[in-house]
């Protein structure tokens, strides 16, 4: 939602409430020195990618806070009051749900662009955790002024609930593909799907740091760290992949979506998988 990777105080017309009750627990906060409508996000980030420029400058109304966490620091968490939705500026998060057992389950990870905190749009209080796997930044958008000004821009609300859809369907999607897909199949979708939100923020497609764990990718597949960590060994060794610690080169891409018993163009290949 912002450019500005320096924080200070400016003076906008309406403002939105400030305090404890919008801001993060963790980081460093303060006021954001720019506005959606010159934000260099702001074709990623889903609150405002649908608006128009005038509306954009509606939208500068909204007082948005900058809050910059470090590795391991919790933006929110479980049972937090929900007060704000948060645009990634930098950095990677990731999203922690408890289990019936005690145990924490990944259920995603936020990169630049991504909007996180809509969990706890519904109860009020957030029914996971997000937090930092790097240093990174986000925007902070009180949720109750982003409301007042759907009122204003029909087309916002158009855009949120479209947001909240897409992720909906997208972790019932992901549900649905796991429980279909063998520990390779699993590892193959997610360094494809890694690959695909690079490049749409202007990265390489082909080389990207993972900043999560074996252990944690194992936890959001449903798989061992046993079984990830002899994955991504067999990857390697069949030329598929090369690793280095945790810097991943895809030198075959063609290879994993043939993998996943998909054509190169991403279709799916019926005769390998007989349907």
């Amino acid at each position: 939602m912002t450019t500005s990777t320096t924080v200070s105080i400016v003076r906008v017309g309406r403002r939105a409430r400030t305090g404890a009750e919008v801001a993060p627990k963790a980081g460093k906060i303060g006021r954001c020195g720019s506005i959606c409508s010159t934000c260099n996000l702001r074709e990623l980030c889903q609150p405002c990618c649908g608006l128009t420029r005038s509306e954009r400058d509606v939208a500068g109304r909204l007082q948005f806070y900058s809050s910059r966490l470090r590795r391991g620091e919790t933006l929110y968490r479980v049972g937090d009051r929900f007060t704000c939705l948060y645009a990634v500026r930098d950095g990677f998060f990731k999203s922690v749900a408890p289990l019936e057992n005690g145990r924490d389950q990944v259920t995603g990870f936020s990169m630049t662009g991504d909007v996180v905190g809509m969990d706890g749009i519904g109860s009020e209080r957030h029914a996971c955790k997000a937090i930092a796997l790097e240093d990174g930044e986000v925007c902070v958008i009180p949720f109750a002024g982003l409301q007042e000004l759907t009122r204003e821009i029909p087309s916002l609300q158009r855009d949120l609930n479209k947001l909240m859809s897409r992720q909906i369907a997208r972790g019932n999607g992901m549900i649905l593909q796991l429980g279909a897909m063998t520990a390779k199949e699993r590892l193959a979708m997610f360094l494809l799907d890694l690959s695909r939100r690079f490049a749409a923020r202007g990265h390489s497609s082909s080389e990207f740091h993972l900043p999560m764990s074996r252990c944690e990718i194992g936890s959001y597949l449903g798989l061992t760290l046993e079984t990830v960590s002899r994955m991504f060994s067999g990857f390697e060794e069949n030329k598929l992949i090369g690793v280095q610690r945790k810097s991943i080169h895809i030198l075959d891409g063609a290879g994993l979506e043939r993998l996943m018993g998909r054509k190169p163009d991403g279709r799916r290949a019926r005769a390998a998988r007989g349907d």
